[in-house]
């Protein structure tokens, strides 16, 4: 019974690490989706002209591409753009097909519509009158049960619990975004997996849309062994038994999978998915003791008809009030082609404030969420209090007309983690970049903690939140989570952990108790220090000398590995080509790992990381083992539910270590 509510929870597990919001709407197995916004195109035109030269060269870019492809045809207010992709369970003659037809279908179908979406058996296929964003879509999506006759068992929750975990870890580390694992589902029979996503995607978006689909699971397939889901951004399987899993013909940075496995993309995740399990576990039992506190606190919250909060808004000296009809104006409406991006509870937009001359980005938050109403209240109400250069500026607020609206100033270049995970050269961050954007993350951080009247604990520090203004100065953004505490006290809690899986404080005080600190801020920033060096995301594949499998670890343990063999260098990002000042490489590496050591209690404060960070105090003396804690309250019961230690990893001396540090750190 305890673990089908924790594969239920697997889903608020997945919306911690990126959250998600969006609609379901049902329907066969794929479909064709035409959206009637803007003007349609008519035959004779030049936008038919450039949807027809499009359409015809999507099938052979494609498979000129690994099965994916994503361009546009023609110019100004003319130009198509479009993105094509092939599902990983279907053959390379299935794929051509689609391809093919895909192109053919969606003319016929939508005549006239100028956006259009459409799912097939084999494909995925979507053409705009604007830029395609780089963002996950999972709110509409088409499901299929691929098993008539539903089941009892208690090891088919067990076993699509321990495969969904495995499978969230493995997407990430993919370069191509497609991965299949395995999962012991009876003693004669395996559950195997596949989670893709469109290439256009980072990792974060990627994992976003699996996760919204991971979190359907109980409710389309209950006691069933085996169904999909498939959507315009991403594409979640499962099935008792084995299926074939065909590898796009090209695998860019990527090396050829072993003969001897089946299903193509296996990566080892014995020891990922067991920690990422018994994480679950953690955080399910932590809410589910407070679950009724939470439930009440919500039912009585009625903040935006609370004319406190009014006051309390306007007694701010910096951010306006803004009304809602100059905002729709600034934006054109909300429109599509002034979408800068989706994010957990709401929609950013591109706007131009005439009154101000100044350009903005919009955020629209999605009243229907309560935890959005509180985030935009938290955001207006601490935001308002602060002024720092290193720091996004809150230009004004609105909740008129049924909307919620943050104004904030436009960040030309973006967020930190488009640069980092960009496959185009073009979007590279040097390294005198990545420093400066070191230093004034921590400086941004260094004034919240120590030199704010009262401390601000911002409790989502993490890549994406770091966003770049027009000449790469970083500004820390996005202060819903975050909470006033006295100087004195330096901690807060909360009914609910909060926050984001990879980049959350692993002590039990945080985990169990909702008890966030400074400490805990800083693990976050610790994390980002190690990606910013190393370019890579917390979940890191790690290369087995020994041919064995891959395994996925957390960031912190990677970097920690090459430290102890005096090679830290050897992390660095292999895209910088050697190009970086190796003391200042160096300096960040030891100071992230400091950071974010397990032990809260040996952690430094922000000012004692900035001063190293700038050169005015001497580097730490770390141990050469990542300090494994022994303070994880796992209940016994619960390993039962996770891969053996022995199945973990052969080597009986090494094994203990890594599980528990992995388990701990993620």
């Amino acid at each position: 019974m305890a673990s089908r509510h924790l594969l239920v929870f697997l889903a608020t597990v997945s919306m911690l690490f990126v959250m998600v919001s969006g609609r379901w709407r049902p329907s066969g197995w794929g479909g064709i989706s035409c959206t009637r916004k803007g003007n349609l195109y008519v035959d004779g035109s030049k936008y038919k002209e450039n949807l027809d030269q499009l359409l015809a060269t999507l099938p052979a870019a494609a498979v000129d591409n690994g099965w994916f492809y994503k361009g546009s045809a023609g110019s100004g207010a003319d130009e198509v753009f479009g993105l094509i992709m092939c599902f990983a369970d279907r053959n390379a003659t299935q794929c051509r097909e689609c391809l093919a037809d895909a192109a053919e279908g969606v003319k016929e179908a939508c005549q006239g519509i100028r956006n259009v979406t459409a799912a097939y058996d084999a494909c995925v296929l979507r053409y705009s009158a604007a830029p395609i964003p780089a963002t996950a879509d999972p709110g509409t999506f088409y499901s299929k049960s691929l098993y008539g006759e539903p089941v009892t068992s208690q090891g088919l929750d067990d076993a699509l619990l321990r495969l969904m975990a495995k499978l969230m870890a493995a997407v990430t580390a993919s370069p191509l975004l497609v991965a299949n694992v395995s999962s012991p589902y009876s003693r004669s029979q395996m559950m195997y997996g596949l989670a893709q996503c469109t290439r256009d995607l980072n990792a974060s978006e990627c994992t976003r849309c699996i996760s919204h689909y991971i979190g359907r699971l109980r409710v389309l397939f209950r006691d069933q062994i085996g169904g999909a889901i498939k959507g315009h951004s991403c594409y979640l399987r499962y099935q008792v038994g084995a299926f074939e899993i065909t590898l796009p013909p090209m695998l860019p940075h990527h090396h050829e999978p072993s003969s001897s496995s089946k299903t193509g993309l296996v990566i080892g995740l014995s020891i990922g998915g067991a920690f990422m399990v018994v994480l679950a576990s953690l955080i399910w039992l932590h809410c589910f003791r407070r679950q009724k506190r939470e439930q009440d606190e919500e039912e009585g919250d009625s903040l935006l008809d609370n004319p406190a909060m009014d006051a309390e808004f306007k007694r701010g000296t910096g951010p306006k009030r803004f009304r809602y009809s100059e905002l729709a104006d600034a934006t054109d409406n909300f429109s599509d082609h002034k979408k800068l991006g989706q994010g957990g509870f709401g929609s950013v937009y591109r706007g131009f404030l005439m009154e101000m001359n100044l350009h903005v980005a919009i955020k629209r938050v999605s009243k229907r969420s309560r935890q959005g109403r509180r985030e935009y209240a938290s955001e207006v109400k601490i935001i308002s209090r602060l002024g720092h250069r290193n720091l996004v500026q809150l230009i004004g607020w609105c909740h008129d007309s049924a909307e919620l609206l943050l104004v904030y100033e436009l960040m030309p270049n973006g967020s930190l983690d488009t640069h980092l995970y960009s496959s185009n050269d073009a979007d590279l961050l040097s390294w005198p970049q990545r420093h400066e954007i070191v230093l004034g993350l921590g400086s941004a951080l260094l004034y919240l903690h120590q030199d704010c009247a009262q401390c601000v604990l911002h409790r989502d520090i993490k890549p994406s939140n770091v966003m770049l203004d027009a000449s790469f100065t970083a500004k820390l953004g996005d202060f819903g989570l975050s909470r006033l505490v006295d100087h004195g006290h330096r901690s807060h809690t909360t009914t609910a952990v909060a926050g984001t899986i990879g980049y959350m404080d692993p002590d039990p005080d945080y985990m169990i108790n909702g008890r966030a600190s400074a400490e805990s801020d800083v693990y976050s920033f610790g994390v980002v220090l190690l990606e910013i060096a190393c370019g890579r995301q917390p979940p890191v594949a790690r290369h087995r000398e020994d041919d064995r499998e891959d395994d996925v670890i957390h960031i912190v343990q990677w970097v920690w590995e090459f430290y102890g063999r005096g090679v830290i260098l050897d992390a660095a990002d292999v895209r910088l080509k050697g190009v970086f000042d190796a003391g200042e490489m160096k300096t960040v590496m030891v100071v992230g790992l400091w950071c974010a050591h397990p032990d809260r209690g040996v952690r430094p404060t922000i000012r004692q990381a900035v001063n190293v960070l700038r050169e005015e105090a001497s580097l730490p003396s770390l141990p050469a083992r990542m300090p494994v804690p022994t303070n994880v309250p796992v209940p016994l019961g619960l390993l039962n539910s996770v891969p053996s230690l022995a199945e973990a990893d052969s080597d009986s001396a090494r094994t203990p270590t890594t599980y528990v540090t992995a388990l701990k750190l993620d």
